[in-house]
């Protein structure tokens, strides 16, 4: 496994910025899932929310369109840059932009609703940043995320063995159990289908998911793993790429 180097996820996220949206259809499923089951644990009363890696704005749009009340919204990203890219009005009483490093940052809270959708895998020390972000919570507020599990993009592991730290859904639910009141822990199983290899991996550029791959490849390897890709992974005349999503509710005791 190869240690995170945020800088570089940083500017794979900005060269993919204006594809992401178009290509990140796991992100879309992921993120709609999510706020369903927050949906299901909160109240008619307006939320002062903080979400982290708000990246083009992708769960913002589908959190302010829920059933959620939003009167004050903190939106966090590694990137600076993707302020720019978010609508100049919501829909919200006050409404803030907070770049940088969730590890690191000071928290403006109290909130009453942290969510992060498809994130929190880019995490360096994921207890510590719960730990953090439900000290950031109102009592009875709810820290939402999704997050991607050891089961994520299995193919390309098994072809290049570059692949992140996952953790596993038990895992995350032993960081959790004890600090606060464990509300929904559930993990799905995606998987996509492309033409060719060759368009996995345009879509994987396109989302800034090969934020861990620093070297280019050389035109006899990238054959390779055509070649490879094909034989191992083919349905029919696609091949497939898997994703696993994990989706957990927590309530501040």
């Amino acid at each position: 496994m190869q240690k995170i180097d945020k800088q570089f996820i940083c500017r794979q996220f900005q060269r993919a910025a204006g594809s992401y949206d178009r290509q990140a259809a796991i992100q879309q499923r992921v993120a709609g899932r999510l706020l369903t089951m927050t949906a299901e644990h909160t109240g008619p009363q307006p939320f002062r929310v903080l979400e982290i890696g708000c990246c083009t704005g992708l769960l913002t749009g589908k959190l302010l369109n829920s059933g959620i009340k939003v009167c004050s919204l903190v939106l966090n990203d590694l990137m600076p840059d993707f302020a720019e890219r978010l609508p100049r009005k919501l829909p919200v009483d006050e409404l803030r932009f907070l770049p940088g490093d969730i590890e690191t940052l000071a928290l403006p809270g109290p909130f009453n609703l942290i969510i992060s959708s498809s994130t929190f895998h880019w995490l360096d020390d994921v207890e510590q940043t719960l730990v953090k972000l439900l000290a950031a919570l109102h009592p009875g507020g709810l820290l939402a995320f999704s997050l991607y599990g050891p089961g994520n993009l299995p193919e390309i592991k098994e072809l290049t063995g570059i692949g992140l730290n996952y953790h596993s859904l038990s895992e995350i639910v032993s960081m959790l159990e004890t600090r606060c009141l464990l509300e929904e822990a559930h993990q799905e199983k995606e998987v996509f289908l492309f033409p060719t290899p060759r368009e996995v991996l345009d879509h994987l550029r396109q989302t800034g998911v090969n934020s861990i791959n620093r070297r280019p490849w050389t035109r006899r390897e990238l054959q390779l793993f055509f070649q490879e890709y094909t034989k191992k992974f083919q349905i029919e005349q696609s091949v497939r790429l898997t994703y696993h999503p994990l989706y957990f509710i927590a309530r501040r005791t």
